[in-house]
């Protein structure tokens, strides 16, 4: 951005000056332009008046926070604008190392993000137990004393309702309290988090009250001993047990979950009348196989909402369910998990049960017209998990995703390639999401001196809806983002979203990927179809680039530069040459370009994972591979899997087109993943978490390849490959992701470089390893040919007679010395092939001067020579 002068030395002075100056970040952010002299008044004014109008209040048992409005009147629509400052900003990279040295800062984000909470509960309940007699018999028969009386008082034969829940009851205790005797109509106990441990002490017990309706034995060392069975084979009349359906439930069973039953009103059997007049049932997580027999329109003729999310249903057919809620005439609101029970789709449902109104909270006319298949407005959020021994850092870093927020700097020559990431402060980080949202939110620069250098950044919040007092205020989360860009699924950054939708999703994805296979797996021989381009009278091929190295080092007599691109015979740059720029320099058809057409499919991350699941479908050299912008889904059943059976579950964002690990980042954490898709198009790859490692140091290996043509399939591999170390000793710690010496090999641009000259890596490597390199070298041949292979198969346009091109092939090895491909380069940066001399291991086995090296190149690609290349 260039601001106009508001005064001589650029100043803001007065509200024209503001408008003039921030006119494009007025118009991107959203804000109302009658909002926008009000916001300047606050901004020159610096007014921070949030604290006035809200109040931020504890929720989810303190471990988020909610805003809600607290000021005298209700807020109108669009009719004020408040400034929220920013608490932290920093760039990924620096994150833990700022928590660690920022005095405060770890504590104050930890208080913000709920994350320090078991320091004051561990005071809290200290305080609460040193009063605490639970645990004792005579406290508990003082409870099951005070319960008889009251059963007393309704009638000697009245049911009894016993909670003796989290008393520290043990064997013994259960015994000496002989709940069958002072109990003889018993229908329910709870037991819930006690001490019992011994099956046959606890059965000898139960077995006494034969009219139990319900049993809760939840979190009792005695489960997993084989009481189950016992309990089950030992009460005839037993409903629920530790909160599930029995095969015997029924009436009562029913008549608990519609609130009919229950602790303030025991029964032992339900009138039909009361059946009919039940209006709302929550089965929920009751792992129900089959709905009992009971479970008709005949008996719950007036059934209008109903839960069954949670339950197998396992035991019934989708079809049958639907035919059996679709008599169910008065049913409006259902829940039911999706994918589940009823199907893969919510309209498919909705098809089936015309007359709901509701399907999972969401208006059903909303669903069909936005068409959507999964739907859920009761989704549990995301909240923090942390250990007792992490430090507040560390628990601020897996936190930190549920609050983030991010922005790019940019001015009118360039875009920042790296994000800044920011912490709103207690009152905006408070603001939770809705589809619904009554107010917006929008990041801005305020620049009082007219310039991008002083800008102070802030977020701007404002009411989109008349909100009244006492109101929760909330913001969309994914503003502007609909289903055509995923966002069901990226709502599970914040939410709990339901696994098995995504796991379905997954195998899908999987199954086509397998059926995927145009790269026939035997190979026929191709016959060269390139010739050397010289011309026949024997001048000199004039070349025409903007490659320093190539100026510099191209220097044999074959070939002469030039700088004048129009008469040049190649076009070697580091450029796109598309057809604006071949207009603009007044190139030809018949000119050679170092580069293929539609070679995006090689060089482009997400292209060339695409190019080689269509070839080869999921081949054991590519790591599992998503393009966040189309397959955000099944990444998450994949993440959902690998977590259930507890699999290596880390992963490696990367951008489509950027190179030297710009905004690449390393995370097993799922919100981490979905919202680094904020920053730009990104694949995510699974991790090699287990690479073979060279003196305890990650690595990888720049392989070149050149390219004469593509159908048929003429390539070469140099005989010199060059290896890339990491300076750090390799570790899975969480924080050492943070650490870019441990985690990536690319040091020209950042950290040490420290050059190993091949054939001295090697020789040490196959000691280290007791391999042979020749062995590993071959199947890594084998894999480039194969990359190549998936680009010439899926994309044979890419041929073009005046194409010759150099790409720099990335590899890694796992610890098993399987070869994986990380990625192709355009035109790779050969700055250390024409610095160094080195040994070829490989073909002539020669020694190989860098300054040659560009001879090498030109003279393979375009005089038809093989010296120090191989053909693959």
């Amino acid at each position: 951005m260039s601001p106009a002068a508001a005064a001589s030395d650029g100043r803001i002075r007065s509200y024209e000056d503001f408008a003039r100056v921030h006119a494009y970040l007025l118009a991107a952010s959203g804000i109302p332009p009658s909002l926008h002299e009000r916001l300047y008044r606050k901004l020159a004014d610096e007014i921070f008046d949030g604290g006035e109008v809200f109040a931020v209040e504890p929720c989810e048992e303190g471990r988020q926070r909610r805003l809600m409005l607290a000021a005298e009147h209700p807020l109108g629509r669009e009719s004020d604008v408040f400034l929220v400052d920013h608490a932290w900003s920093f760039r990924l990279s620096d994150a833990l190392k700022q928590l660690r040295e920022v005095p405060g800062l770890a504590e104050r984000m930890a208080a913000l993000m709920c994350v320090d909470l078991d320091r004051r509960i561990e005071t809290e309940e200290s305080d609460e137990h040193d009063g605490d007699s639970s645990g004792s018999l005579e406290h508990v028969l003082q409870i099951v004393e005070k319960e008889k009386a009251r059963i007393q008082e309704s009638g000697s034969d009245s049911a009894a309702w016993i909670e003796l829940e989290e008393l520290g009851i043990d064997d013994d205790m259960l015994v000496a309290l002989d709940l069958s005797a002072k109990f003889p109509n018993m229908v329910a106990l709870n037991l819930w988090g006690n001490k019992l441990q011994n099956t046959e002490k606890v059965m000898q017990e139960i077995r006494k009250c034969p009219k139990l309706k319900a049993l809760w034995l939840n979190e009792n060392p005695v489960l997993g001993k084989g009481i189950d069975k016992a309990v089950l084979d030992g009460l005839s009349e037993l409903e629920i047990y530790n909160s599930r359906f029995t095969s015997k439930a029924g009436e009562w069973a029913l008549s608990f979950c519609a609130d009919i039953v229950g602790a303030d009103n025991p029964c032992s059997s339900v009138e039909s009348t009361l059946l009919e007049s039940i209006v709302t049932i929550d089965l929920s997580d009751r792992c129900i196989h089959k709905l009992p027999e009971v479970f008709s329109p005949s008996k719950l003729p007036s059934l209008s909402k109903l839960n069954i999310r949670g339950n197998p249903l396992d035991q019934i057919s989708g079809d049958n369910l639907l035919k059996l809620f679709s008599g169910f005439t008065q049913l409006q609101e259902l829940e039911v998990d999706i994918p589940g029970p009823l199907g893969n789709s919510a309209i498919s449902i909705l098809e089936a049960l015309p007359n709901l109104s509701l399907l999972n909270g969401v208006n059903s006319s909303s669903i069909i017209e936005t068409g959507k298949h999964i739907v859920d407005s009761a989704l549990q959020p995301r909240l923090p998990e942390w250990s007792p021994e992490e430090p507040l850092s560390e628990r601020v870093i897996g936190a930190m995703w549920l609050y983030l927020m991010t922005y790019r700097l940019a001015n009118e020559e360039k875009i920042d390639e790296t994000p800044v990431w920011y912490v709103m402060d207690e009152l905006g980080s408070a603001m939770r999401h809705s589809d619904n949202a009554n107010f917006r939110i929008a990041p801005f620069l305020f620049m009082p001196e007219g310039k991008l250098a002083t800008a102070i950044s802030y977020t701007v919040l404002w009411p989109t809806h008349d909100v009244q007092t006492g109101e929760e205020c909330t913001r969309d989360f994914l503003f502007g983002i609909g289903e055509e860009k995923q966002r069901s699924a990226r709502l599970t950054a914040w939410f709990r979203t339901p696994e098995n939708y995504f796991i379905q999703e997954f195998r899908k994805y999987q199954e086509q990927l397998q059926s995927n296979s145009i790269c026939s797996s035997t190979k026929t021989k191709e016959t060269p179809s390139t010739k050397s381009v010289r011309p026949s009278d024997g001048r000199a091929l004039r070349v025409y680039t903007d490659i320093p190295h190539v100026e510099e080092f191209l220097t044999r007599p074959e070939f002469v530069l030039t700088t004048d691109p129009k008469e040049a015979d190649i076009i070697w740059v580091s450029m796109q040459v598309d057809s604006e720029v071949k207009n603009a320099l007044g190139l030809t058809d018949q000119q050679y370009t170092n580069q293929f057409p539609f070679e995006a499919c090689l060089v482009m991350k997400h292209h060339l994972a695409e190019t080689i699941h269509k070839a080869w479908g999921s081949p054991e050299w590519l790591q599992p591979t998503y393009n966040l912008e189309t397959h955000l889904s099944p990444l998450i059943g994949d993440y959902c899997t690998r977590k259930r059976d507890a699999m290596d579950n880390l992963w490696i964002m990367k951008p489509w087109n950027m190179a030297r690990t710009i905004d690449t980042t390393v995370t097993g954490d799922l919100s981490a993943i979905i919202r680094l898709m904020e920053t730009g198009p990104k694949i995510c790859q699974k991790y090699i978490e287990r690479p073979v490692l060279f003196q305890g140091r990650k690595f990888d290996l720049r392989y070149i390849v050149l390219v004469r043509s593509i159908r048929p399939l003429e390539i070469f591999l140099s005989d010199v490959f060059w290896v890339r170390l990491a300076n750090n000793q390799y570790t899975l710690e969480k924080t050492s992701f943070f650490e870019y010496e441990t985690h990536f090999t690319v040091m020209n641009y950042n950290g040490r470089m420290n050059h190993m000259n091949t054939p001295e890596f090697v020789k040490e490597f196959e000691k280290e390893h007791q391999v042979k390199w020749l062995e590993i070298h071959e199947s890594i041949r084998s894999m480039i040919r194969c990359v190549f292979e998936s680009a010439a198969a899926v994309h044979p346009e890419m041929q073009n007679p005046f194409s010759r091109a150099m790409y720099g092939v990335d590899v890694m090895l796992d610890n098993r010395f399987k070869p994986k491909i990380l990625e192709v380069t355009y035109c790779p940066d050969c700055g250390r092939a024409c610095k160094y001399d080195t040994r070829a291991l490989v073909g002539s086995k020669n020694t190989i001067k860098g300054s040659d090296f560009f001879n090498t190149v030109f003279g393979c690609l375009f005089l038809d020579e093989q010296t120090n290349v191989s053909p693959l």
